[in-house]
């Protein structure tokens, strides 16, 4: 039985898996400059041992899955760092770091996944993309297919799709991912409109975030759950994703807030109410938990007590 196989019954049996917290922010709290264009996709191949203590952390603090430094990589990002010659090497070594890390701590319990985010060009100050500079959408389909077949061939045990949140570049990330063969797990994003609702994260329109778990559900992931969002918005955007999604749900919030290309670590949730939120999910029916920006192996640690596998 594969190390995933075990995972999936796990959480078929209604068991609990903890996934690792922030990475780029982690490589920025560390002193790891970030690049003006593609933020912490770079920063494997000069910090490659700060990596690999990173993902050593966040197992040792009891995450079963490690991400690897690859959400910020793609084609559409590196090209725009001026590395478009260097997207192999750069996604290849991002994922030789995580599986470093699991070998020198002889974690062969932990999976790896390929993280794959819709991510483009994001004006310099601001969380918001580029919209002059959005690639039409067969050079996207390219290059996600480019780095999921990265994410397959170097050894991924799953491919994580992170910040789902645009209805146009959403079909590119889950066909791309289905072509590998390799589970998917995806994570989708949202705000909270003045009015109260729960919105997809686009600021460029107001789209219900039910529209969104609606197209996510219907690519049939392994597992949706909502990621990148603030801790006190997760369980309504977790009660909308179970309306249409009936497997394994996932929360990983965020906490702080980016202006390109740097997290701004401001009122950072502190590790226990982060994990009095997880144990309301996990009550709620969330069975995959962890963080995303912000979060660290400080935060991780705290979740232990809602671990359970049946």
């Amino acid at each position: 039985m594969t190390n995933y196989s075990k995972i999936h019954e796990r959480l078929a049996a209604g068991g609990t898996v903890i996934l690792d917290g922030g990475t780029g922010t982690e490589l920025e709290r560390q002193g790891v400059k970030m690049n003006p264009e593609a933020w912490c996709g770079t920063a494997a191949v000069d910090n490659f041992p700060t990596l690999v203590d990173i993902h050593k952390a966040y197992i040792r603090a009891g995450a079963e899955i490690i991400t690897a430094n690859t959400f910020a990589s793609s084609r559409l990002m590196l090209e725009a760092a001026g590395l478009g010659n260097e997207v192999e090497e750069i996604n290849r070594k991002a994922i030789e770091a995580a599986k470093t890390a699991r070998s020198e701590l002889g974690a062969d319990h932990a999976l790896i996944a390929g993280s794959l985010s819709h991510m483009v060009p994001v004006e310099t100050g601001t969380a918001i993309a580029d919209l002059d500079r959005v690639p039409k959408i067969d050079v996207i389909e390219a290059a996600f297919d480019e780095l999921a077949e990265i994410h397959q061939t170097s050894g991924c045990d799953l491919i994580l799709l992170e910040m789902m949140y645009h209805p146009d570049r959403m079909p590119a990330a889950f066909k791309a991912a289905g072509k590998t063969g390799l589970p998917i797990w995806a994570g989708l994003s949202a705000r909270r409109s003045d009015h109260g609702e729960m919105l997809s994260f686009a600021v460029d329109m107001d789209l219900p975030f039910g529209e969104i778990a609606a197209l996510a559900a219907s690519f049939k992931p392994d597992a949706i759950g909502i990621m990148h969002t603030p801790s006190n918005l997760i369980s309504d955007c977790d009660a909308i994703i179970a309306k249409h999604f009936s497997g394994p749900r996932s929360a990983y919030p965020d906490s702080g807030y980016f202006k390109m290309p740097l997290w701004q670590f401001e009122d950072i949730i502190p590790p226990e109410e982060f994990a009095q939120f997880a144990r309301q999910w996990v009550g709620n029916g969330v069975q995959i938990v962890g963080g995303c920006c912000g979060l660290s192996p400080e935060h991780i640690s705290t979740l232990s007590s809602i671990h359970s596998a049946p």
